[in-house]
């Protein structure tokens, strides 16, 4: 069985009760060449849409991951962790 590339985002760090706004930082969207992450209203029923509460950021395709963890070096809440699957860890030479 392969084992496919595993992104986590720690939504305690990177969304609700964060000290940084997701629409404010988006340091993984922009240091990401391959565009693996999305940021996207939450499906939460909430009366005012600016609340930052509502935005979050989600890994959508790993597929287009390369292993490179500059989302994680450049992330200032360490809320990104990135387990590489079997073609990353090949390509890598591990």
């Amino acid at each position: 069985m392969v084992k496919k590339t595993i992104i986590k985002i720690d939504y305690s760090k990177c969304h609700t009760g964060a000290s940084t706004d997701p629409r404010d930082c988006r340091k993984c969207l922009h240091v990401c060449d391959p565009a693996v992450f999305l940021m996207h209203p939450t499906l939460e029923d909430h009366p005012d849409p600016h609340n930052p509460e509502i935005w979050r950021i989600d890994a959508i395709w790993l597929s287009k991951c390369t292993g490179c963890m500059k989302c994680v070096s450049i992330c200032p809440e360490h809320a990104i962790t990135v387990k590489p699957g079997d073609s990353l860890a090949t390509m890598r030479g591990h």
